[in-house]
């Protein structure tokens, strides 16, 4: 039998050079848009908020926004 795995978001601890897995998952909401960021391509996060970004415009409107 056949098994495929329903995509599920990961949910990852953002360290200043990299993160760590908490729980397994394919990929990681972003914080502003909500668009799936698979863990392959991540590469925008804030650490202090604990946020992940699809890109790095995202990240610096998020930044900026009071």
């Amino acid at each position: 039998m056949l098994m495929t795995q329903a995509p599920r978001p990961a949910k990852l601890h953002y360290m200043a050079n990299g993160f760590r897995v908490l729980a397994n998952g394919d990929h990681v909401v972003c914080a502003v848009t909500g668009e799936a960021v698979s863990l392959e391509t991540l590469r925008y996060w804030s650490v202090a908020r604990q946020e992940a970004y699809a890109s790095a415009e995202i990240a610096t409107r998020a930044m900026t926004a009071v």
